[in-house]
């Protein structure tokens, strides 16, 4: 048990609320996948730049809903780390 019964309250926020954000990120990516411009068909088919080994690079983004996962967990954990030294927490 611990000595202060607050810690418990600091860590089950500090574990839910990120899972909370990344399921409404993710099922917000999963909602819109379907909707595609005009024209998507012919931009995923266009080569603009063929390698050496025939592979072959074509303009197919990198989903936003990704980038966004990809930079709260960044964020996430180095507000954890910072959170932790300058505070003096022992886990």
């Amino acid at each position: 048990m611990r000595f202060f019964h607050l810690m418990n309250l600091e860590h089950v926020a500090l574990y839910l609320f990120p899972t909370l954000l990344f399921m409404v990120v993710f099922a917000l990516a999963l909602g819109y996948v379907g909707l595609r411009g005009p024209d998507h068909e012919k931009r995923f088919r266009r080569i603009l730049y063929r390698y050496p080994e025939e592979i072959q690079d074509r303009n197919a983004p990198f989903p936003l809903a990704m980038v966004l996962i990809i930079a709260g967990t960044v964020i996430w954990v180095v507000g954890y780390i910072l959170a932790v030294g300058l505070l003096k927490v022992s886990l």
